[in-house]
């Protein structure tokens, strides 16, 4: 099958095609031809893909996303399926009016690669950094052998999604390996981005005097999720277990806990193909139940909290679905993201524990 994609020439979406040799000269250009323009950059953005057609795809993701963050893009897409070695490149700022008057731009880079690139990828794309300012990495689709230890050195956040690996805990484990020298390194899952949320959700109906009553004798958990969604429940479901101190216990099901009072957990993963990313999580204690749950459709999860002579119900937001804003709720939160860091042992485990025969 072709799954090559040819970019046309000239194409003004991905801006001024120019040779690499040309890329700072031509930068220089964009801002001496209109003195009301004023660059910003807070960040390097480098946006990896090695899916046809993605340069243009996220060009147009770029020029949404520096209206609230600023940077220097760098847009990268890998054709593996075109043998001889090849580069072509492009610039273009994306500007933006405040105050209705004046221009404040972002520049773009944008490379398009084929044949073997290892090397020449590092050279090209982290030749054109600015050099003072954090490295923001957004890797798109499967992991592949571009994701090195020399790559992963110079990064300081990492954006990821797990939920578009065939093999999850093969890439964690790529990623642990990469990273051991970059101590440092934040790591941002869009799994982990979609249970917002859900765990924003957990947290507050546990203020409430009747939730706190099903807390102390939990003893199931219910979590539905569409089925390209999985680790976004496995993920919640770690954070559940981390937070709350349990334990792993010996069962027939796939996860099973025991709390710190000595109580058995039992926990049931359902899959719904018509839902949102996760439907609900029903957190049971005997005939006492609290309730996060998000209509496929729906503008905001439902938190409802039903114990014997007491039912109260609140609203939320959604979490984001595209890519693009969940990017943008991860800059714009920035951080540390260490919550995801304490779970995510627990959850490499629990990928672990489901390859296992």
């Amino acid at each position: 099958m072709d799954m090559t994609f040819s970019i046309p020439s000239p194409c003004p979406e991905l801006g001024l095609e120019v040779q690499v040799s040309e890329i700072d000269t031509q930068l220089r250009k964009l801002w001496e031809q209109d003195d009301a323009r004023t660059t910003a950059s807070l960040m390097n953005l480098v946006v990896y893909s090695e899916k046809p057609g993605a340069l243009l795809e996220n060009s147009e993701i770029i020029q949404n996303l520096t209206r609230e963050h600023a940077c220097r893009a760098i847009l990268v897409e890998i054709d593996a399926w075109i043998p001889e070695p090849s580069i072509r490149a492009w610039v273009t700022a994306h500007c933006h009016l405040v105050d209705g008057r004046k221009s404040v731009c972002c520049e773009q880079i944008a490379f398009y690669l084929t044949g073997k690139v290892t090397g020449r990828f590092r050279n090209t794309v982290f030749g054109h950094l600015s050099s003072d300012l954090p490295l923001v990495f957004w890797w798109q689709g499967e992991l592949s052998d571009i994701l090195t230890e020399r790559l992963v050195n110079v990064v300081d956040r990492l954006i990821i999604d797990s939920s578009s690996w065939a093999d999850p805990a093969a890439s964690f484990r790529r990623i642990a390996e990469a990273s051991q020298s970059n101590v440092d390194l934040i790591l941002q899952d869009h799994a982990w981005t979609r249970t917002w949320q859900f765990r924003v959700g957990v947290a507050s109906i546990f203020d409430d005097p009747g939730a706190q009553r099903v807390l102390p004798d939990l003893d199931a958990v219910e979590i539905i999720y569409h089925p390209e969604h999985r680790n976004s429940a496995v993920q919640l479901l770690a954070w559940l277990a981390e937070q709350a101190a349990w334990k792993d216990r010996e069962s027939d099901e796939e996860f099973a806990f025991v709390s710190l009072s000595g109580t058995a957990i039992s926990v049931v993963l359902r899959e719904d193909a018509v839902g949102p990313a996760l439907s609900s999580l029903i957190l049971r204690a005997g005939g006492k139940s609290a309730h996060i749950t998000q209509a496929a459709g729906a503008t905001h999860v439902e938190r409802r909290i039903e114990v014997i002579g007491y039912h109260i119900t609140s609203l939320s937001p959604v979490d984001p679905t595209s890519p693009e804003a969940l990017v943008a709720l991860q800059l714009a939160r920035g951080g540390k993201n260490s919550l995801f860091q304490k779970i995510l042992p627990r959850f490499r485990r629990m990928l672990e524990q489901r390859k296992r025969p």
